[in-house]
């Protein structure tokens, strides 16, 4: 076999590589794929923390229920129950409550970057009633 030099086929066709106009390219079009998907997953990390945080809601509103069923009266029934959420880790979502002996709120309030998400603050009260009602906040 001879590697004599063949006049048909250019030098760097012969190499084989990249060039700096196909890097650019490829560059160009991995960030405009990103600029794309980097907000969708942003707002997929949001919506899962929410997610989290109505979870912690209910299972607290379970907790004041079974509080009130003893006692008949809400008013205590938040003490030793966590005030964020995740119970652990950055908290993402600060609990408040507002109790009486026949009605209780529990306010959830975004926080450190949850703060973007779309529900803003989430609310449950005794009656089960949740607020926003805006889609795919509470469902």
């Amino acid at each position: 076999m001879s590697f004599a030099r063949n006049p048909g086929i250019s030098y760097r066709s012969r190499i084989g590589g990249f060039t700096l106009i196909e890097l650019m390219i490829v560059v160009a079009v991995v960030a405009i794929l990103a600029a794309i998907a980097y907000p969708s997953y942003n707002d997929s990390v949001r919506k899962t923390r929410r997610g989290q945080a109505k979870a912690d809601m209910v299972e607290m509103a379970q907790l004041m229920e079974r509080f009130h069923t003893i006692n008949n009266t809400y008013v205590g029934a938040s003490a030793g129950l966590p005030d964020q959420s995740p119970k652990t880790g950055t908290a993402r979502y600060k609990f408040a409550f507002n109790e009486t002996q026949s009605t209780f709120v529990i306010t959830a309030t975004p926080e450190t970057g949850q703060n973007k998400d779309k529900c803003g603050a989430l609310g449950l009260n005794q009656a089960g009633s949740k607020t926003p009602t805006t889609d795919g906040c509470w469902n």
